[in-house]
Parts: structure tokens; sequence; C-alpha cells
């Protein structure tokens, strides 16, 4: 398709721009565009941090940003403001990943809500103490949150079980 004919159709209305040099067609199902535009430009960018918590009920902030996890050595694609991209080691990215369907048949990673968790722990020196300890709360009160699971997930990075375990601690 031409480039006048493709913004012929933008300024028509027929299609939406998502981001630079990515459109879909305005009359298709409603999607979250900044999931689908990351989904798109990163192929195995995953839902962390923040972002998955919410994802999972853990946090009752609206968060700001997307969080999106890439494994250590990828190729880091121009995004928008809106998301904060961060680098994990190749050897542990793919623990709990789960996938989550966007839309377009596109899907995105997502974190479970353990590894989430022993992330947002692990790293509460850059996400905050307080966003851990209310997570983890939120997480134990869930009927059939197993905290033996938490710890088997801790013990596959560094010093983080001893992490994990301290924030039960302070939490229980």
């Amino acid at each position: 398709m031409s480039a006048e004919r493709l913004y012929t159709y933008r300024n028509e209305g027929l299609i939406d721009q998502i981001g630079r040099g990515l459109y879909r067609w305005a009359d298709a199902p409603e999607v979250d565009q900044d999931l689908l535009e990351a989904a798109y430009r990163v192929p195995r960018a995953t839902l962390c941090l923040g972002t998955a918590l919410a994802r999972h009920g853990l946090s009752d902030a609206i968060p700001d940003r997307l969080d999106i996890a890439i494994p250590r050595g990828s190729r880091v694609a121009a995004l928008r403001p809106i998301v904060a991209i961060h680098v994990f080691a190749k050897k542990s990215f793919d623990l709990g990943r789960d996938e989550l369907a966007v839309g377009d048949g596109i899907s995105i990673g997502l974190y479970s809500a353990e590894r989430s968790l022993v992330d947002v722990i692990r790293l509460r020196h850059r996400e905050g103490s307080d966003v851990a300890w209310e997570a983890l709360r939120k997480w134990l009160r869930r009927k059939g949150s197993k905290p033996a699971a938490l710890l088997a997930m801790a013990k596959h990075f560094h010093g983080a079980e001893a992490a994990v375990r301290n924030a039960f601690e302070v939490v229980l």
C-alpha cells in the first residue's frame, strides 16, 4: 500500500495509527493499544513488576507505565515513553512466564503472580518496599497461595530466597 493511500485511510478514519509505522483497522475489536505495540515491536516482551502485579490483582495502584522485561542481550526497540524496559538474565527469563493474548493474533508474555512477587521483592530498592509488602499481603490472603511455591521460585535467583524469607517476617 502506498503512503498516500495509507494516510488517506487514516485521515478518513478507516484505520487507526497505534504507533510509528503501526496501523490497524478502525473497526477491529478493542484492544490495549500500548500492549499491542509492545508485543509487535518486542517479540519476547514480558509484563513484569508493577504491571504484572496489577494484572494479577496484587496492587491497587494503576501503573503509570508498562513494565516490560526482555532477556539480556536482546535488541531494545524504540517504544513510547510510557514503556519501561527492564533487562533480565537469560537463564531465568522464562521462569514463570505465560502468554497473554493481546488481540489480532498477537500475544505478550506475563510473569506469574509468584514470579512477579519474587521480582518486586528482590528489586524493592527500585520498586519500593511498600509495594512489595502490600503485594505479598494480598497474595497471602488468596485462597490456594502457598509460601513454599514462592520460596521455590525465589531459589532460582541469587539472594532472592533470603529476601523473600525476610519479606515473610515483615508481613507476618
